[in-house]
């Protein structure tokens, strides 16, 4: 196959064991013709992918946030991003979430747009912090709400972050309850991420194709790891999982390329495309 855009998710298929960007996977990408579209797509918001573009020289590139639920291009001039697609969980939703985590010690964070919320500094925070590079706006879940449901707006995303038991009791009561409408998913066993049903890495990638490139997802090569890159492994051209993958995200995968910790991505892309 003719590979004409790449798409990768970032935490777990991307970043090295210090969740860095390692020298090769830079010296790798920046090899790549500029013109070759580079998407990331993740679960994180724009600022927390948006320095990773800084660092690879790929800032006009488009990218997909939120696990589909947020698209944005890039005016290639101003480098202004502009949305091609926004998915929301209803602020009402958000607050059933929240009040089901009462009475807990989950850290229960609300993400819109480029914009999130925490409810307190604690070692939930603190690590999202270190991780992403993205500082919260700490304040009251309920205060947020309150105003979202005035406005008629919502969350992108919502993050449950605690201990493995709490996360546990949470998820399945959340499950029965709004599984119709939620992607509900456990990212590891202390973190709980939420988006909207109607969306995927997958339904956003082909819309985004759709809208702004000449080709399907035939043409695409893509990097992933976890529950939610499964689709999005089976419907491109070529899917490749990296080797810490779990064995769903290795199924859907036409190929399975080294760990993330050892340049999995980079290996893949010197392969098949330089």
């Amino acid at each position: 196959m003719t590979i004409r855009a790449i798409c990768t998710d970032i935490d777990g298929t991307l970043l090295n064991k210090d969740r860095e960007l390692s020298q090769r996977t830079i010296d790798t990408i920046q090899r790549l013709d500029k013109n070759l579209p580079f998407i990331m797509a993740s679960a994180r918001m724009p600022s927390a992918v948006r320095h990773l573009q800084e660092q690879l020289g790929i800032l006009h590139h488009p990218m997909i946030c939120f696990n589909g639920g947020y698209v944005l291009l890039y005016d290639d001039s101003t480098q202004e991003p502009r949305v091609m697609d926004t998915v929301q969980i209803p602020a009402s939703v958000c607050l059933e979430i929240a009040e089901l985590a009462q009475g807990t010690s989950i850290n229960v964070s609300l993400y819109q747009n480029d914009d999130w919320h925490a409810p307190q500094v604690d070692q939930w925070t603190e690590r999202e912090i270190r991780h992403t590079k993205v500082e919260p706006t700490i304040s009251p879940i309920k205060d947020v709400l309150q105003e979202w449901q005035e406005t008629s707006t919502g969350a992108h995303k919502v993050m449950c972050m605690g201990d493995a038991e709490e996360i546990q009791k949470l998820w399945e009561a959340l499950n029965p309850r709004f599984g119709g409408q939620l992607h509900i998913y456990r990212s590891n066993d202390r973190y709980l991420e939420i988006a909207p049903k109607t969306i995927s890495k997958a339904t956003a990638l082909e819309l985004l194709l759709k809208n702004h490139y000449e080709f399907g997802m035939e043409s695409v090569m893509a990097f992933g790891d976890n529950y939610n890159d499964v689709e999005m492994l089976g419907a491109v051209g070529l899917g490749i999982a990296v080797g810490n993958a779990r064995d769903e995200a290795k199924a859907a995968a036409k190929e399975v390329t080294a760990p993330s910790i050892e340049d999995g991505v980079a290996i893949a892309i010197e392969k098949h495309c330089l």
